[in-house]
């Protein structure tokens, strides 16, 4: 079942890998490119706030994709390596870092294969918004973030809280569930028309896989691998229109109107190493 399951889980990485490199030069044209090229910061002031100082500190973002959040990071003063397994999106993070004139640097790596490749530790270790669904592996995740970070680092994530999936996506009104919370034995994969978060008039060719992870998991993988939890905060909206009914805030934050206040749609996370 072990072996059959591997080989399922690296079919799966190599369609969403696929799938990223399709869409790395849509998000491109999509994401806030203008803003940055201004010289502005991408991070949310909640990020910002919970993360802290980052000047002058040796940060690891992974899964960086087009480095739109980690050039970001790179204004606020961190000293930025980012990692992720498109090679599309480390030449646009390459292309964006020489337009900025700004010093980060990209490698194009499989986090579980980044051991092989990448050999320091760092201050901060991050990772954030639509990152955990990607992950085969929750565990060697955790062991994967304890690794890179020097003792007292810490780790950083926003991320999608896991009760928004069980949703339907597609129904209006009333929320019903529609999928577990729960994970199964293996990756769910997905092939319909469903546009792109980031660019609504674009639907993507390639099909993808994806795993639930519950909030349980998630936490006991970093614990396990030796952080030691200092918050878990839980918020009523989302970095991006998850839902049919989500309305924009000014900020730029999408919510419920109907559930406001009811339901936590993101979790952020910050843990230190013993």
């Amino acid at each position: 079942m072990t072996k059959k399951l591997d080989k399922i889980n690296k079919k799966a990485e190599i369609a969403n890998q696929a799938f990223w490199d399709e869409i790395a030069p849509i998000h491109y044209k999509s994401y806030d490119i203008e803003k940055l090229k201004q010289g502005k910061s991408l991070i949310d002031e909640i990020q910002k706030k919970e993360m802290g100082d980052v000047k002058d500190k040796s940060f690891l973002h992974l899964q960086c994709h087009i480095g739109t959040d980690s050039l970001s990071w790179a204004l606020e003063g961190a000293q930025v390596t980012g990692i992720d397994f498109s090679g599309k999106s480390i030449k646009i993070a390459n292309e964006l870092k020489r337009r900025l004139g700004l010093k980060a640097r990209f490698i194009e790596s499989n986090i579980y294969d980044l051991p092989d490749t990448l050999k320091e530790e760092f201050d901060i270790v991050y990772t954030s918004q639509g990152v955990l669904t990607w992950l085969k592996d929750i565990k060697e995740w955790g062991k994967i973030i304890s690794h890179y970070l020097k003792p007292g680092g810490i780790f950083y994530i926003m991320e999608t809280h896991p009760s928004l999936y069980i949703f339907d996506d597609d129904k209006r009104g009333e929320l019903t569930i529609k999928y577990p919370y729960f994970p199964g034995k293996g990756p769910t994969f997905w092939d319909d028309d469903t546009p792109d978060y980031s660019d609504g008039e674009y639907i993507p060719k390639n099909p993808t896989y994806d795993w639930t992870w519950p909030l349980g998991e998630i936490l006991t993988s970093l614990i396990e691998a030796g952080l030691k939890i200092e918050f878990l905060h839980e918020y009523d909206r989302l970095f991006y229109k998850g839902l049919p009914d989500m309305i924009k805030d000014e900020e730029g934050w999408w919510f419920l109107p109907e559930y406001k206040g009811m339901l936590p749609l993101t979790f952020t996370l910050r843990a230190k190493k013993i």
